[in-house]
């Protein structure tokens, strides 16, 4: 395919508009599925697409199309639907100045998934799968998921901006599943990447663990409900990490909502000196890497708490102008169907000088809880289900439990946190972020273990 470039520069120039920025997206996806024994999804599939958004007056036009053709009408169209909008509104859109941006960014380094042949994946895939399945006893079944897709894409603005910009995105999922007397339990192994086919290899030793797990899980007790102290592994104190924080950091939730907007002041204590919490885009691998956001601004670090204390939130320019603060690359849209909107890359929690041995040895009562397998947040509260759990008593791992929910409001946990451990675990798995609509979109969570006092589980009374 010929670059749009000269195509897009002269588009970006019609008149009518205060603002014209365009998106061209060209997409090779592959995607295999096993549901048990059987192959249930095999498919390479091309999408290609633009995007075109346009401020007029202070409103937003957007118009999306799978064709490149009568793209100047296409412009002509948003703008028309925008001037439409403008005289209902009552706010109008104002964009955070930035310094027009010209660059071409290559794919990062590491085994292109496009070199692999397709039969290569669907085998070592296969061989994940024969492993579960040869598990025996109570592992009856499976769910192997993998998917991987390269996207081109070009975006140019009126502002002078013109990025061309090659990504990959990659991930799955093997899942153990045992069954007993109506009882179902899994465990998985994932992997992701935003540069290397590499990590779909090796997990076989992890694939046996967690056929394992599954299986002692239908003999596990529940967790017994009440206040604990609590360990959290990497992985799930990374899902708390964004979805209890970083969503909150998102800003255009904050101008929203004027109590949300007095809570999340800056300089807000929300934390003992030992917590930092980041989001970046410039962590080569991770699934949310991302070197440019959809409005070609410049990704970063940006730190959202510094040493407990609130420094920072996550914006497109949109809402930066609307809060008189720095854009800061957070502008996301999961494909050309949609616009950007504020959304997570890398959420990070910075490590300490902990060891794991140092959090447990001195808990009475208390639970290790590892992995997670989803949850939910609503606005200051949060819920998140851990994939496998261990209660400790006396400093020591004591056995294995099932259901171990965590529950809370986020900013009461927070405070909460006493220990930090120092292994930063560097890990992606398959999932993705929704929000408006757009899901899954690419992000990543990275990890120390964190320890959290008076952190409340919710189970059954007595265990049973």
């Amino acid at each position: 395919m010929l670059s749009p470039e000269s195509l897009l520069k002269e588009a970006v120039r019609r008149p009518g508009a205060e603002y014209i920025e365009i998106r061209v997206e060209n997409s090779e996806i592959t995607r295999i599925e096993f549901r048990g024994p059987r192959l249930d999804l095999v498919s390479q599939s091309a999408e290609f697409g633009v995007a075109i958004r346009v401020l007029v007056d202070g409103a937003w036009g957007f118009v999306s199309s799978s064709r490149l053709d009568d793209l100047e009408k296409k412009v002509d169209l948003a703008i028309a639907q925008a001037r439409s909008l403008a005289s209902r509104l009552t706010e109008k859109v104002t964009l955070a100045p930035v310094a027009p941006v010209r660059a071409k960014v290559p794919r990062l380094p590491g085994e292109d998934p496009r070199s692999v042949p397709l039969e290569t994946k669907k085998n070592l895939l296969e061989d994940y799968n024969r492993q579960i399945l040869g598990f025996g006893h109570h592992v009856k079944s499976s769910q192997v998921r993998y998917f991987d897709k390269a996207t081109q894409l070009w975006l140019a603005t009126s502002a002078g901006t013109y990025i061309e910009q090659e990504k990959i995105d990659l991930g799955g999922s093997l899942t153990a599943i045992a069954t007993r007397d109506g009882e179902t339990q899994m465990r998985s192994v994932g992997f992701g990447s935003s540069a290397d086919f590499g990590v779909v290899r090796g997990h076989a030793a992890e694939v046996a663990r967690a056929c394992e797990v599954a299986e002692a899980l239908l003999d596990a007790p529940m967790a017994e409900g009440g206040e604990y102290t609590v360990i959290l592994d990497p992985w799930l104190a990374g899902v708390f990490a964004h979805e209890a924080f970083g969503h909150l950091s998102e800003a255009d939730s904050v101008y929203q909502n004027e109590n949300l907007k007095e809570i999340m002041r800056m300089g807000a204590v929300f934390g003992p000196p030992i917590l930092t919490i980041y989001d970046s885009g410039r962590e080569p691998g991770a699934r949310g890497y991302l070197a440019y956001d959809d409005e070609g601004i410049p990704t970063g670090r940006q730190n959202l708490i510094c040493q407990g204390r609130l420094v920072g939130r996550l914006h497109s320019r949109e809402t930066a102008a609307k809060m008189g603060e720095p854009p800061t690359g957070n502008a996301r849209a999961i494909d050309y169907r949609f616009p950007p909107i504020v959304r997570m890359r890398n959420t990070c929690i910075e490590p300490g000088d902990a060891s794991f041995e140092d959090m447990i040895k001195d808990i009475e009562d208390g639970f290790y809880c590892r992995g997670s397998y989803g949850g939910e947040t609503s606005g200051e509260m949060f819920t998140f289900v851990a994939a496998e759990a261990y209660r400790i008593r006396h400093g020591e791992l004591t056995g294995l439990v099932k259901n171990a929910t965590l529950t809370g409001n986020v900013f009461a946990t927070l405070k909460n946190i006493d220990m930090i451990g120092k292994d930063f675990t560097v890990f992606d798995g398959a999932g993705g972020c929704g929000k408006g609509g757009q899901m899954p979109l690419p992000v990543s969570h990275w990890a120390p273990h964190i320890r959290i006092k008076k952190a409340v589980i919710s189970g059954q009374a007595g265990g049973k």
